[in-house]
C-alpha cells in the first residue's frame, strides 16, 4: 500500500467517525447539494444551516426556485451576503428548467455553463451528488495541503489555484470522491484550523511535513494584504406625507437588486449635509431639506469599508427620476422591512425609528 493510499484510508476512516451531521449530507438531491455549496462559499457552516432550511422550505426544488420572483429569493437570502450568489443561482435554475428539462447536468462542461458555476461549485456538487472524480479546492483544502506538503504557494493568490488543484487531484480517492472531498474539507474545518490546529487529533499527522518539522504555524503562506480603502457616504431618508423613499440597485454589481435609501459618496471639501442634498438631487431629482442627523454607521465589505452619515430629510419638490437605481417606492417604515435590504439599512433602522418616533 503506497503512502497516498494510506493517507486516503486514514482520512476516510476519520471522516466516517467524526463528520458533522449537516442537513445537506442527508440527501443525494443535486439541487439541495447545489444550494448548500453556493451558500457555503465564503460563509461559515453555522451561519448557513438556518438559511439552508428556510430556503429549501420555501423553494423545495429547482422548478419552484425558477418560477419564483428574484425579489423573494433575495429577501430570503438577506443577511447571508454576497448576493450575486443568489442572483446567479436563480438565473441558473431558470436555464435548467427551461433548457435542460429540470435536470441538473452531471458533467463538468455542461454544469459550468450555468451562471455562478465555477471550479469549486462544479467539483463539489458533481462529486457529492454524482460521484464525479473532481477534486474540490476551497480555503480549508488549501490549508490542509499547504501544511501536508509544505506548499509555498500563497493561498490568497489566484495564480496558486492550479497548484492546489493539481495536488488535490493527485491525492483524491477516485473511487469515493464524495466522501473524500467532504473529508478533506471537514478536516480543515474541525482539526487543521487556521489558528490552534489540533495536530494530535489529526489522522494525517504522521504524513504532515509541517507537523514533522514543527512548522504548522508557518503555513499556509499568504501574500500581504493591501489596506482596505475607506469611503464616506451620505444617506438621505426623505419623508413625504408619512412615506419614505427607497430605491432599488441595479441587479448587476454590489448588492444588486436590493433596496436602500438614496446615498452617495462625500467628496473632498464637502460636508455630509451638502453631499446628502446633492445626491438626492442628482440621483433622484428630489429637492429636500435636512430635518435632523439620524446616525453614523460603519460597515465593512470584502474589499473596502464605508462610513455612512444618515439624515432625515423633508421633501420640498421634484418628481422622482432615477440616475443609477432602477426602481423606487414611497413606503411606510414598517413596509420597508418587507423588501430585501442590505445590512447597512438594518443598521440604520433602530436610530431611524427613534428619530421618527415610530
Amino acid at each position: 500500500m503506497d503512502k497516498y493510499t494510506q493517507m486516503r484510508k486514514a482520512l476516510l476512516e476519520w471522516y466516517i467517525a467524526n463528520k458533522r451531521d449537516l442537513p445537506w449530507r442527508n440527501t443525494h438531491d443535486p439541487y439541495q447539494i447545489w444550494v448548500s455549496e453556493v451558500m457555503l462559499q465564503q460563509t461559515q457552516v453555522k451561519t448557513v444551516i438556518p438559511y439552508f432550511h428556510r430556503f429549501i422550505d420555501r423553494f423545495p426544488d429547482i422548478h419552484v426556485l425558477a418560477a419564483s420572483d428574484l425579489q423573494d429569493v433575495l429577501k430570503l437570502w438577506e443577511g447571508l451576503g454576497y448576493y450575486s450568489r443568489a442572483r446567479n443561482l436563480h438565473r441558473a435554475a431558470g436555464v435548467v428548467v427551461k433548457d435542460l428539462g429540470g435536470v441538473i447536468p452531471s458533467t463538468e462542461a455542461k454544469f459550468k455553463r450555468l451562471s455562478g458555476v465555477g471550479d469549486y461549485i462544479a467539483a463539489a456538487v458533481l462529486s457529492i451528488a454524482y460521484d464525479q472524480p473532481l477534486a474540490v479546492v476551497d480555503g480549508n483544502v488549501k490549508r490542509v495541503l499547504s501544511r501536508l506538503f509544505l506548499c509555498d504557494a500563497p493561498v490568497n493568490h489566484s495564480g496558486s489555484h492550479a497548484v492546489f488543484k493539481k495536488k488535490a487531484g493527485e491525492l483524491m480517492d477516485k473511487a469515493m470522491p464524495a466522501d473524500y472531498n467532504q473529508a478533506l474539507m471537514e478536516l480543515g474545518a474541525l482539526v487543521c484550523r487556521p489558528k490552534h490546529p489540533m495536530c494530535p487529533a489529526c489522522p494525517l499527522t504522521i504524513y504532515c511535513r509541517a507537523s514533522q518539522r514543527d512548522q504548522v504555524g508557518d503555513f499556509p503562506r499568504r501574500k500581504a494584504a493591501r489596506p482596505l480603502p475607506e469611503h464616506a457616504l451620505a444617506v438621505g431618508v426623505v419623508m413625504k406625507k408619512g412615506k419614505l423613499l427607497i430605491t432599488r440597485r441595479p441587479e448587476k454589481g454590489l448588492l444588486g437588486g436590493l433596496w436602500e435609501f438614496p446615498n452617495g459618496r462625500i467628496d473632498d471639501q464637502e460636508t455630509p449635509n451638502t453631499a446628502c442634498l446633492r445626491h438626492l438631487k442628482t440621483s433622484a431629482n428630489i429637492t429636500a431639506e435636512i430635518d435632523t442627523f439620524v446616525t453614523r454607521i460603519k460597515h465593512a465589505y470584502t474589499h473596502f469599508r464605508i462610513t455612512m452619515d444618515v439624515f432625515a430629510c423633508c421633501f420640498i419638490s421634484g418628481r422622482v427620476r432615477l440616475n443609477g437605481p432602477v426602481d423606487f417606492r414611497w413606503l411606510a417604515l414598517d413596509e420597508i422591512i418587507t423588501y430585501p435590504l442590505p445590512k447597512t439599512v438594518h443598521k440604520i433602522m433602530p436610530a431611524l425609528r427613534k428619530a421618527l418616533k415610530q
